[in-house]
């Protein structure tokens, strides 16, 4: 029996992915505009083609044209780059997404900073990355995990942050720097914390919103979270169990979830937590980027 709220980002996601969906209708009538996501999946790594499969289903749900470029592992890196040259001039392309991680061979700064900013729907280029650290969300593509977790966020707490303290634990360029410029534009005291913080546990204590992004299966314990905390779990880490003496593989987070949801006040699920809410936010860059094209051919 757990005493947390559950955080259902299944939910959540269902309900945005009808806006979208909603809004993309109207863009077609009013401006004969389909958003288009085009989608690199370089090589064959399972878990890549897991994603890309889901982000096409959902895109294609939104009434989105969809278009997947699989390429061989040894696919060169120039010819990503002239791909992706290709998607940057091509009108009825609004989103370009590549996915990682890309093979050994290639520089994957290289490949994401050559996508259009205009056309950069994951947030990395360096352009969309310094308009959120500097405060222009508005202007910005905001990495698709960190723009879920704060709508997640929001619902539970509203959109003002003020007073309280927000811990994140991992400092990555795709969700622990993005989520913390998120929560400092709400008005959150925000500190990042790492696997080199002195006394981790003590600083997660003093989170009232406490986000774990760092990859290592339950690596967060009940009694690092502070009663009535808000915990967000981004983590997405598959471990062997043993059910019934046979072994089988789970998924888990960063968070232990049965120990943490004693002192917390609401907690996300791994899996049914960031995770859908990651590919809905996507979709919602795919569809601003179509509607700004749209607003610019008048």
């Amino acid at each position: 029996m757990t005493a947390a709220k559950i955080i259902d980002g299944k939910a959540k996601a269902a309900e945005l992915t009808a806006v979208i969906t909603a809004k993309t209708k109207k863009l077609i009538a009013e401006h004969g505009v389909t958003p288009g996501l085009s989608v690199v999946l370089v090589g064959e790594d399972p878990a890549s083609q897991v994603y890309v499969r889901n982000k096409k289903r959902t895109a294609e749900a939104c009434g989105f044209n969809s278009v997947q470029h699989t390429l061989p592992a040894d696919t060169s890196e120039a010819d990503v780059l002239k791909l992706i040259d290709t998607l940057n001039s091509d009108p009825s392309v609004h989103g370009i997404l590549v996915q990682l991680p890309l093979p050994d061979h290639m520089d994957e700064q290289k490949v994401t900073q050559a996508i259009l900013p205009s056309k950069d729907v994951d947030g990395f280029h360096d352009i969309n990355v310094g308009r959120l650290s500097a405060g222009h969300i508005d202007k910005a593509f905001v990495p698709c995990t960190p723009a879920g977790c704060m709508l997640m966020i929001e619902d539970q707490l509203g959109k003002d942050l003020s007073g309280l303290n927000a811990v994140v634990i991992g400092r990555s360029n795709i969700v622990g720097k993005p989520m913390a410029s998120l929560l400092l534009a709400a008005n959150a005291t925000v500190t990042i914390a790492h696997s080199r913080t002195k006394d981790l546990p003590a600083v997660a204590r003093g989170a009232d919103i406490l986000v774990a992004a760092v990859g290592r299966a339950r690596m967060v314990k009940g009694d690092w979270v502070k009663p009535g905390a808000i915990v967000i779990d981004v983590g997405i880490n598959r471990i062997e169990v043993e059910i019934d003496g046979e072994k089988k593989s789970k998924l888990t987070g960063d968070v232990d979830f049965a120990a943490a949801s004693e002192h917390a006040a609401a907690i996300t699920p791994v899996p049914g937590g960031v995770g859908p809410m990651t590919i809905v936010m996507l979709m919602a860059n795919t569809l601003a980027s179509a509607q700004r094209r749209a607003a610019s051919n008048g």
